[in-house]
């Protein structure tokens, strides 16, 4: 029978990915409660209407469909400045305007799953849209000059791991794990030991790393999404198609889910050294050849 400083576990299934919560209850017992799950239930529902280009009534597809300024989440500030970042530390090869160049590769709403034609290059960041306030209440607004389809994907789940963490010890926990299928947030009084997957075989860890308190670990590789040969989510913004990879694996620590999702991605397309010391994280990048490539930084232990 679990104690009462045990952590109330929770797993379910949410935009698409399996998700793990291990909550840890604060003073009487608040934090992990039937009502701490609906509020969970409902801000990851409510990220799913701001930012899923896969329905109809999200703002990213009222965006797809009519040009002009759109109202963005009241939250959008961190993620929007932050794909900003990884849009300029990567040259544009990370950029949320890939929206479109993913549906030509199959990767759409209905999950056709199979190219329309030839790849399509996502347009510049500056010629296609830009950020203001709105209007209304000041929140950050879309302006475009045609219909954009948005895609998130590179720091948007991260983003909502820091979310649900933060959730969680607003109301009551002592801390948290959020482990969103690969973008992990330790919260509150929370650490934990990671094994670092071998993207060749699930089964076996290249190395494994200590999150403290208030530390984030990101982990990508082609694998995760892939939807045919040479198609998978990774996909060079300049020119539209998946890259063809000598880096099969990435990982990224840094303060908050949101940048260490975002470095885990720029580090398959940038300069690892210049995405470190600009995004402040320590990475470990693993190539096809079974290397492991990491920062000097890097607290973690590396099987080599």
């Amino acid at each position: 029978m679990p104690s009462a400083t045990d952590p109330v576990v929770w797993e379910f299934e949410a935009i698409g990915a399996p998700w793990r919560l291990d909550v840890h209850p604060g003073r009487e017992s608040a934090g992990g409660t039937d009502a701490d799950r609906v509020a969970v239930d409902e801000r990851i529902a409510q990220f799913d209407r701001d930012w899923s280009r896969f329905r109809d009534d999200s703002r990213i597809a009222a965006i797809a469909r009519t040009p002009g300024q759109h109202s963005l989440a009241a939250d959008a500030g961190p993620l929007m400045r932050h794909l900003r970042e990884l849009y300029e530390v990567t040259n544009g090869r990370v950029n949320p305007l890939v929206g479109r160049s993913l549906e030509q590769l199959g990767y759409d709403a209905t999950y056709r799953l199979t190219p329309a034609g030839d790849p399509i290059a996502a347009p510049a960041w500056d010629d296609a849209i830009a950020l203001t306030k709105d209007g209304g209440d000041g929140a950050l607004a879309l302006d475009t000059a045609s219909p954009v389809v948005l895609d998130v994907g590179a720091a948007g789940k991260g983003y909502l791991v820091d979310l649900v963490a933060e959730l969680l010890l607003e109301r009551g926990a002592a801390g948290a794990v959020v482990d969103g299928s690969g973008d992990l947030r330790a919260a509150g009084e929370a650490s934990i030991r990671v094994g670092l997957e071998n993207p060749a075989n699930s089964e076996l860890v290249v190395g494994v790393v200590e999150l403290a308190a208030g530390r984030a670990l990101a982990a990508s590789a082609p694998n995760r999404r892939a939807w045919g040969p040479g198609l998978h989510h990774l996909v060079d913004a300049m020119t539209g198609r998946p890259l063809a990879l000598d880096v099969i694996a990435t990982w990224a620590v840094a303060d908050s889910a949101l940048v260490a999702d975002g470095a885990a991605t720029a580090l398959f397309l940038g300069e690892p050294t210049e995405i470190a010391e600009r995004l402040g994280v320590e990475y470990v990048r693993m190539h096809a050849d079974g290397r492991l490539e990491a920062s000097p930084g890097w607290e973690g232990e590396l099987f080599r």
